[in-house]
C-alpha cells in the first residue's frame, strides 16, 4: 500500500526572539520551536521557558506513548492489534475514551464521521497502487465491514461484530494527541504553549502577546485566510488534502454511504474549538456535507466555530 503524503494546511507565524529587559540590560529569551511527526504528519511545539528542554522531553514521551496507541503504522500499537484480531481486551483508557468522542461525532454527523471506514480506505489504497480504479464489486464488498455500530466497547473489551471490520483514528487521533499534550503542560503549570500534531492546540497565547498567528492554506499552497490562535484548537480538512491517485483528483475523504470520494463542494474547512480532537473529527466530517448540513451540525456544538469554509 502507498504511504499518501498528507498535505499541510496551516503555517504558524511566531518571532524568533524578543528583547526581555533584566536590570539595565536587555536579554534576548529565544522561542524554542521543537519539530517532529505525530501518526504520520509533522508536529511542532512552541514555548518561551528556561527550562524548555525538558519540558519538550515531556511532551514528546507522551507523544511516543500515544502513538503506541493509535498508530496504524507499529505493529505494536493497540489500533493495530485490535483490526488484526477484531478485539482487544484490557483496552487503554485513551483508546476507550478517544472512541467515545468518535461516536458521539458519529451519531451529530449522522454517520458521515465514521471510524470503520478503514476497509474502504485500503480498498482504495491498494486499487490506485496498482494505478486501477476500485469496482463497483470492490466498494460493495469493503462497505460490507463498514458501521460503526458493528463496534461493540467496555471497559474490559472492544470487539467488532464482522470478520474484516477495522478502525482508523486518523480523522481525529492527532486533535485528541494536541489536547493531550496540552493538558499535560497545563498540569505543569505553563502558559503560552502552541502545540502542533497535525491540528493544533493553543495553551494561552504568544508570549510576546496576543495570538499565535496561523496562516491556512488549501493544500495547494494558496493562501486562503489569517487567524489568531489563544487558549482554543484548530482543525483544518480538504477533501483533496491528501490524494489517492497521481493526479490528485481521487481525495481520500469518502464517504461511508455511497462509498464515493467526497464531492468536492469545499477546497478548505478549518474550525476553531475548545478540543482538538472535537474539531478534527468535526471538520473532517464537513467535508462530506452541504453549508445547510454543517450549519446543522454546528448547532449541536455551540463552542465550534467555522474558522474558515471555501
Amino acid at each position: 500500500m502507498p504511504a499518501l503524503s498528507r498535505r499541510r494546511f496551516l503555517t504558524i507565524s511566531a518571532a524568533a526572539c524578543s528583547g526581555l529587559a533584566v536590570g539595565n540590560t536587555v536579554r534576548a529569551e529565544p522561542l524554542t520551536k521543537w519539530r517532529g511527526v505525530a501518526l504520520g504528519a509533522e508536529a511542532t511545539i512552541l514555548l518561551r521557558h528556561q527550562d524548555a528542554a525538558r519540558i519538550i522531553a515531556t511532551a514528546r514521551a507522551e507523544i511516543e506513548r500515544l502513538e503506541k496507541i493509535f498508530s496504524l503504522h507499529r505493529s505494536d500499537s493497540a489500533l493495530v492489534r485490535l483490526n488484526n484480531s477484531g478485539y482487544l481486551s484490557g483496552p487503554p483508557f485513551e483508546l476507550l475514551e478517544l472512541l467515545g468522542l468518535c461516536g458521539t461525532i458519529h451519531t451529530a454527523t449522522a454517520g458521515l464521521f465514521e471510524p470503520t471506514i478503514q476497509p474502504l480506505w485500503v480498498t482504495y489504497a491498494e486499487h490506485y497502487a496498482t494505478a486501477h480504479t476500485p469496482s463497483e464489486a470492490a466498494i460493495r464488498r469493503a462497505l460490507d465491514r463498514v458501521g460503526w455500530p458493528g463496534v461493540s466497547l467496555s471497559t474490559n473489551l472492544i470487539s467488532f461484530a464482522r470478520p474484516g471490520m477495522a478502525l482508523t483514528l486518523n480523522g481525529i487521533a492527532q486533535g485528541y494527541i494536541a489536547d493531550r499534550v496540552v493538558a499535560l503542560l497545563r498540569a505543569e503549570g505553563l502558559s503560552d504553549v502552541l502545540v502542533n500534531t497535525g491540528e493544533l492546540r493553543a495553551l494561552g497565547g504568544h508570549p510576546d502577546g496576543g495570538g499565535w498567528r496561523v496562516s491556512l492554506h488549501d493544500g495547494k499552497h494558496r493562501q486562503e485566510a489569517v487567524t489568531d490562535l489563544r487558549d482554543m484548537a484548530l482543525a483544518s480538512s480538504a477533501p483533496l488534502g491528501t490524494a489517492f491517485d497521481a493526479a490528485g483528483r481521487v481525495g481520500h475523504i469518502l464517504h461511508p454511504i455511497t462509498g464515493q470520494p467526497a464531492e468536492i463542494n469545499w477546497r478548505l474547512i478549518s474550525l476553531n474549538g475548545p478540543s482538538a480532537a472535537q474539531v478534527d473529527a468535526l471538520s473532517t466530517a464537513m467535508c462530506l456535507m452541504t453549508r445547510s448540513e454543517i450549519n446543522s451540525v454546528l448547532e449541536t456544538f455551540p463552542e465550534v466555530r467555522v474558522a474558515y469554509l471555501g
